[in-house]
């Protein structure tokens, strides 16, 4: 058994026989992620790629109320020029990238809320297990105001469809466990937290003992089919350096309804 470590405060990485885990930890605020973290993350995924004693990795989030609730909003309040924004997206496509490109697979074991930057985490992992309170969604249409990479959008539509995920954005909304496992966002739904903690541990064990070229070239395969995305910095910035971004920070960290203008 290795020893344990503990990458940050807000990232615990540990490895067990051969199984790694990766837990956002910042329960307070239902595990929303740092810049730090994300680059953590990377850093992490290509220490695991360079670690032949690893065979699986599970992703999962401390506390009872989520799997990750997306990018924490004060990593924005700082925005103030188109770069600020580009460098971002950019950012979180590279380490989100770095994750779907990790050579083990890796579980996402998903309670509670899994919204935003924390699906789109989600959606790059080979297997999602969640029990029945787990929430998917990406309610950026009622709260900031931005939009997703062309990175994200392509991830996310070879797994549900681009008519369902226009109507996911649209409408803003949650979905709970077992649309999610029907459409396809979840492989699996369990009881509870404990069960969740039970089944992710186990699945992870399986795949550890199967051929592990087989695993990677099969992810390796199949993202080599996915279309080639195209460069979509005008949508970003259309979003990012609008008054309705700024008016949606301001919103959500206060509290309130925000007034859109569409400018």
């Amino acid at each position: 058994m290795n020893a344990p470590v503990t990458a940050t405060e807000d990232l615990i990485y540990t490895v067990d026989d051969g199984i790694a885990r990766l837990t956002f930890n910042r329960p307070q605020a239902r595990n929303a992620l740092t810049f730090a973290m994300y680059e953590q993350m990377a850093v992490i995924c290509e220490a695991i790629n360079a670690d032949r004693s690893i065979k699986a990795l599970i992703l999962t989030g401390a506390g009872d109320k989520a799997f990750a609730s997306g990018t924490d909003i004060n990593q924005f309040r700082a925005f103030k020029t188109p770069d600020d924004a580009i460098g971002y997206e950019t950012r979180i496509d590279r380490i989100l990238g770095t994750l779907e490109q990790c050579h083990v697979p890796i579980i996402a074991a998903i309670n509670g809320v899994c919204a935003g930057g924390g699906a789109g985490i989600a959606a790059c992992c080979d297997i999602r297990i969640g029990t029945k309170s787990a929430k998917f969604g990406f309610p950026i249409a009622r709260t900031l105001g931005n939009c997703l990479s062309m990175s994200n959008l392509g991830r996310l539509s070879t797994l549900i469809g681009a008519a369902r995920l226009k109507e996911i954005i649209f409408t803003a909304r949650l979905i709970e466990a077992e649309e999610a496992l029907r459409i396809g966002l979840l492989n699996e739904v369990v009881e509870d937290l404990s069960a969740l903690e039970r089944r992710a541990d186990e699945l992870a064990r399986l795949v550890a003992g199967h051929a592990p070229l087989t695993l990677r070239a099969t992810k390796q395969a199949l993202l080599r089919m996915q279309p080639k995305v195209r460069e979509d910095e005008e949508l970003i910035l259309m979003c990012y350096q609008s008054r309705d971004f700024r008016e949606g920070m301001d919103a959500f960290l206060n509290k309130r309804q925000p007034q859109w203008t569409g400018e």
